[in-house]
């Protein structure tokens, strides 16, 4: 599946994930492909992608947007 990591300034990183862990703000969750479409507030956090290289990112909050294997995260 797609991910991208928005910020208002860039994007921190774009390209495939396999299973992505996010803070949510009522605790953490992750998200594999073909997973339901869904929205989500974030809380403050360690986001985590596991792909062929894997990637942590910390973040103060935000939201989270999945929909047909692409994951759009705005910080």
């Amino acid at each position: 599946m797609n991910i991208e990591i928005l910020t208002p300034d860039k994007t921190l990183y774009a390209g495939e994930a396999k299973v992505v862990t996010f803070p949510g703000s009522e605790g953490s969750f992750q998200v594999k492909e073909n997973h339901a479409a869904m929205i989500s507030s974030l809380g403050k956090g360690t986001l985590t992608i596991n792909a062929q290289e894997n990637h942590s990112f910390e973040i103060e909050g935000g939201l989270v947007e999945v929909l047909k294997n692409k994951i759009v995260v705005l910080v």
